[in-house]
């Protein structure tokens, strides 16, 4: 199993449009892959599960992965996290 640390960094914190982008995103993986605030662990396969952690901007959650393509999961959710889910580009285009 792999972990680390990501941040939400985007002003909306992680919203319904986030949240779907980390499920979209986390089912192209086999692995299994979880989000982990305060002790609790939500599935990041399930909408749901990702919107019960109402992580604001600024908020720390611990990244869990475990599977045959661990590491490219990994990665490609970090940077998500990291692109702030691509809101800044979206916002650019609605101005």
């Amino acid at each position: 199993m792999k972990t680390c640390m990501v941040t939400v960094v985007n002003e909306r914190g992680l919203h319904a449009r986030a949240a779907s982008r980390i499920v979209k995103l986390a089912r192209t993986f086999k692995s299994s892959i979880h989000l982990v605030r305060d002790n609790v662990v939500s599935d990041a396969k399930s909408i749901l599960g990702v919107l019960v952690l109402a992580a604001p901007k600024g908020t720390v959650l611990e990244l869990r992965v475990e599977g045959d393509d661990e590491e490219e999961a990994m990665e490609a959710l970090r940077e998500l996290f990291e692109k702030g889910f691509y809101e800044e580009d979206e916002l650019d285009e609605e101005e």
